[in-house]
């Protein structure tokens, strides 16, 4: 299954460099972004890396659509789960293979539940892990909607604009690190957005 999964995603990895050249791939990258949020198997960063190198000058530009794409989308998965988790949330876990959303009420109603939550989150949106699964169940458990925006806008901001930034700025150098190190990279600074998104809720509890 992972290795299907990685030659599916080298396949359209090459595909996406291809797109990065053409006049509407900002518009594809924004549209990508945004359904990978609550659906899509493919993240953002397969065509942000050969766009960015296609196009150094434009990295910001490149980050802020994927930023505000995915943030969009992740308040789209929201909803899903807020109004119609059994008729389309239940569907969509379903197709990753997650078949028991039960346990997730009580774990967010239970004391350091909100913490927690905020913490998969931060995970979820900076590392490989499948957000569209957080962002559904979010709304599910109707979490605070205004901690969800504010963690999934730092997570994906910041994972988009270092990515972008560190291409744009030392070019196919980096493109052969990130490709072979994302995952170890990401949770390293992963742990760094945890610890930024707890003294963000302490902040907001006792604002």
């Amino acid at each position: 299954m992972f290795l299907e999964y990685k030659i599916m995603i080298k396949n359209i990895y090459n595909k996406s460099i291809k797109i990065a050249g053409h006049k509407n791939s900002k518009k594809f990258l924004g549209f990508v972004s945004f359904i990978e949020s609550f659906i899509f198997p493919i993240p953002p960063d397969v065509f942000i890396i050969p766009m960015t190198i296609a196009k150094k000058n434009e990295w910001k530009k490149i980050a802020f659509i994927a930023t505000t794409g995915s943030v969009l989308g992740a308040c789209l998965g929201y909803l899903i789960g807020y109004i119609f988790f059994n008729e389309i949330g239940i569907k969509i876990f379903e197709l990753y293979g997650v078949d028991n959303t039960n346990f997730l009420k009580d774990k967010v109603s239970s004391d350091g539940g909100t913490i927690a939550w905020v913490t998969l989150l931060a995970i979820a949106g900076f590392t490989p892990v499948p957000f569209k699964l957080l962002t559904i169940t979010s709304g599910f458990v109707h979490f605070n909607f205004l901690y969800f925006v504010i963690v999934s806008l730092l997570t994906r901001g910041s994972r988009f604009f270092i990515i972008a930034f560190l291409l744009g700025n030392f070019g196919k150098a980096m493109k052969k690190i990130i490709e072979k190190k994302l995952v170890p990279v990401s949770i390293l600074i992963s742990i760094i957005i945890i610890v930024f998104a707890f003294f963000v809720y302490k902040f907001l509890i006792n604002f």
